[in-house]
């Protein structure tokens, strides 16, 4: 056993924030693999401020069944340490559903990182994520902490999106810029979560510091992409399908480079804590298949309207958070700022039941690697991918928070020892792709064309 580690921890997974809006369909989520024949979920807690909030979270989860009596409830605050130290030290890991991460976020890594707990995530937060890596990584390497932001739908679809759609590229081909488009559906009225609305807005009030920590930080090294960067509009006419799509400011963007400068380093992924000859040359054989390119996300609509009214609430946003009077109107009246897709008390269930999303991934590269390195040649090939799933808030974030989840208990051994990382490079070689596909989440190739001019 790993010295660092802690003696038999009394749970498998403790699910912090289960009481809020995002956190009730987290705890949903696990049920369904609470205690059943193939999981390695065997025993489970939900953690927050509120124990009467906790049990009625729990009672909405299991509806229509009747809550499993050997669920635990634990009492514990982002703001009291001795309360987080407490529960790591009860628990092999942490789903963290406490945000908005920039103002909580921080006791709970910090608590992770110093007892050697794992600790998940549905960040989309890139200050708060960058910040976590700086302070934690050393210290979580030496515990054996592993602690992965970003395991919702930001940023797991874009991170996976990306790496499908470079595992396309077949020798000698290689892709030179992937770029996701983003649809959202409803037959309803599409509903956003609040906490990514005040995230979004303490995001850009505090655009400064992420600029500041990036300054402070050591330069990493660049992947090598093939190719020079193509610079795409901010707002185009998508005819592959059919949509208008304008450029967006994105947490998955930062986490995708992350995830490719990590890899940078490390060609061959990370090694695992104790792994078997196959899987190392699994985890190898899967890297050595993966091709950097640049990335960008794109939000769509089906009409320019639909495209004004993001660009108003990206105005809004820009305008307003800068000034404390501005960020307290976004916050007090967010369905106003954003036609109405945001409010404070969160969307129906029948809305979230009827909301799906698309995203489109399109690469575009060279069918030679040759060609790429001809200076003014242009790309002569185009690869198009989907990935399609359900809402993207309560119901896609919790399947991948928990996927990742069963992933770390279930296949430790085979991940890194610990330090703060990004999804892609840590779930990118294992079988979450086919545990995402096994639970309502769709991949495909779309296309494979030569481009012509």
């Amino acid at each position: 056993m790993d010295p660092t580690q802690k003696p038999n921890p009394i749970y498998d997974i403790v699910i912090l924030g289960a009481s809020g809006f995002t956190g009730k369909y987290v705890v949903r989520e696990a049920l369904k693999f609470f205690q059943t024949p193939s999981s390695p979920l065997k025993s489970l807690a939900l953690a927050g401020r509120n124990p009467t909030r906790l049990t009625q979270s729990l009672q909405w989860a299991a509806h229509p069944n009747s809550p499993p009596s050997s669920v635990a409830i634990l009492t514990a605050d982002t703001s009291d340490p001795d309360s987080l130290r407490r529960l790591c030290s009860q628990t092999k890991l942490i789903l963290n559903c406490v945000g908005p991460f920039r103002i909580h976020g921080d006791p709970v890594v910090s608590a992770c990182a110093d007892s050697g707990c794992d600790y998940l995530d549905i960040s989309g937060e890139p200050e708060f994520m960058e910040r976590m890596e700086a302070k934690y990584h050393e210290r979580a390497e030496e515990t054996g902490s592993l602690i992965v932001s970003a395991c919702g739908f930001d940023s797991i679809p874009a991170e996976l999106g990306l790496l499908f759609n470079s595992r396309q590229w077949e020798p000698p081909s290689v892709p030179n810029q992937i770029e996701a488009y983003l649809r959202l559906e409803s037959d309803k009225k599409i509903a956003g979560n609040f906490g990514t609305y005040e995230s979004a807005v303490l995001g850009v009030a505090n655009a400064d510091k992420l600029k500041e920590l990036r300054r402070s930080r050591p330069r990493r090294p660049r992947p090598t992409i093939h190719g020079p960067a193509a610079k795409g509009p901010a707002l185009e006419n998508q005819k592959k399908i059919g949509l208008w799509a304008l450029k967006l400011p994105s947490a998955d963007a930062v986490v995708v480079r992350r995830t490719l400068t990590t890899l940078t380093e490390k060609p061959h992924g990370l090694p695992g804590v104790n792994e078997s000859p196959d899987q190392i040359q699994k985890r190898e054989a899967y890297w050595s298949t993966i091709k950097p390119a640049h990335f960008g996300v794109k939000i769509t609509s089906k009409s320019l309207f639909g495209i004004f009214q993001y660009i108003t609430l990206g105005v809004s946003l820009g305008l307003l958070s800068k000034f404390s009077f501005g960020r307290w109107l976004l916050l007090k009246f967010p369905s106003v700022f954003s036609a109405g897709v945001f409010q404070k008390k969160g969307p129906s269930e029948e809305e979230v039941e009827s909301a799906t999303f698309k995203m489109w991934f399109i690469g575009r590269g060279y069918s030679e690697e040759s060609l790429a390195s001809q200076g003014n040649t242009k790309p002569d090939m185009e690869i198009i991918t989907r990935i399609s799933g359900p809402e993207i808030g309560y119901i896609t974030t919790p399947i991948a928070l928990v996927q990742c989840g069963l992933i770390v208990l279930g296949q430790r051994e085979s991940l890194v020892k610990g330090g703060v990382y990004t999804p892609g490079i840590v779930f990118g070689s294992t079988d979450i792709q086919q545990r995402l596909e096994e639970n309502g989440i769709s991949f495909e190739v779309i296309s494979k064309n030569k481009i012509q001019e």
